[in-house]
């Protein structure tokens, strides 16, 4: 069978049955802006940003819901398209509070502003009246902000909900300026089906929802460095990276082509690295003394001490007096070694994780 192709902007490209015309276009020079479109979720079309011109046809087209057929000439970037997504997304930018956020709000937070660059669309010609009503301060969960005086109707968090991660705990009331993202009886995220999962907030492309406990350090000094990493509370492995600002840990955002999840993570996953640098987290090895209080040693002292301790429980007790439950929060690696020592060192099955429950 012959391969299928279309033209792009005078390019041949060739593509698989069933493919979008925005999916075919990320593989040539074509930059075609969009805002609903999330790659996970089934096409929306609602931001008509990313439209295309097909040769025989009347209009354009949202080239993130049309389908690839063989033959089709299309261009991305006509002055008439590139006028029509100018306005577009000054008509955006003109009705929220601010175009700007914070790049700690969420993964994609980035993506209004950097359209509103691309096409110079701080203009406020469009001005006037705004929709959405913020619940930051009647909704006290530790998490998601939920600045609504920023959404743009994309539904992006909507739809990740429930086609990512099946819960349905957001939807959407209302109609026109009254739009609004919502939970069951309008009421707050804990007290919804919510699990904090948050997907909401990696997929808003505009900081409506944002990571709450990640902006709690935007007056920590440093530019944000991102480190990709793997999450240590179970053995999915999911792909995170890491927010820094010097040595200090600000946030963990997913990552979108990490092989086990592909951007999607669990609440300790997501929100649970406090522990990374809470002040009650042990930073030198502690003995026990003749005193009974627990003294500063070296390593090499804790480990005789510990080894010795070993010893004398399987030579009093036998080898099956001996267990080990290896930390949720250590690295996989970590895990390993500990079956390792308990088998291979006491012969014994011994042995199990915390976050096997």
């Amino acid at each position: 069978m012959s391969e299928r192709h279309i033209e792009i902007d005078g390019q041949s490209v060739p593509y698989e049955e069933g493919e979008t015309l925005l999916e075919a276009a990320g593989r040539t020079d074509a930059e075609i802006p969009t805002l609903c479109y999330d790659p996970r979720l089934e096409p929306f079309g609602g931001c008509r940003l990313c439209v295309v011109e097909i040769e025989g046809s009347h209009n354009p087209v949202a080239s993130c819901a049309r389908k690839c057929e063989d033959g089709m000439v299309v261009r991305t970037a006509t002055d008439a398209l590139e006028q029509h997504r100018k306005t577009l997304v000054e008509m955006v930018c003109s009705e929220n509070r601010q175009v700007d956020v914070d790049p700690l709000s969420g993964f994609a937070s980035q993506e209004l502003a950097v359209l509103a660059d691309r096409y110079d669309a701080r203009t406020q010609r469009f001005v006037g009246r705004r929709s959405g009503q913020s619940r930051v301060d009647d909704d006290d969960n530790p998490f998601i902000l939920r600045d609504y005086d920023q959404c743009i109707s994309c539904y992006r968090c909507v739809r990740v909900c429930a086609e990512q991660e099946g819960d349905y705990a957001i939807s959407v009331k209302g109609r026109g300026f009254d739009t609004q993202i919502t939970v069951e009886f309008d009421g707050k995220l804990n007290e919804s089906a919510c699990t904090f999962c948050g997907q909401c907030v990696a997929t808003c492309p505009t900081g409506a929802l944002a990571d709450r406990k990640a902006l709690r350090h935007v007056d920590t000094p440093g530019p944000i460095e991102k480190t990709r990493t793997i999450c240590p509370y179970c053995g999915v492995g999911c792909s995170v990276d890491l927010l820094t600002k010097g040595d200090s840990l600000v946030g963990v955002q997913p990552a979108m082509d990490g092989p086990a999840n592909k951007g999607a993570l669990c609440i300790k996953g997501q929100y649970a690295y406090d522990f990374v640098q809470h002040g009650d987290r042990l930073t030198t090895p502690l003995l026990r003394g003749d005193d009974g209080e627990l003294h500063p040693a070296s390593w090499d002292e804790a480990l005789d001490v510990a080894a010795a301790g070993f010893l004398k429980a399987r030579d009093e007790h036998g080898r099956h007096s001996i267990y080990a439950i290896a930390s949720g929060r250590a690295p996989h690696e970590a895990a390993y070694t500990t079956q390792r020592f308990i088998r291979a060192g006491f012969w014994t099955n011994h042995v199990d994780n915390c976050s096997r429950a």
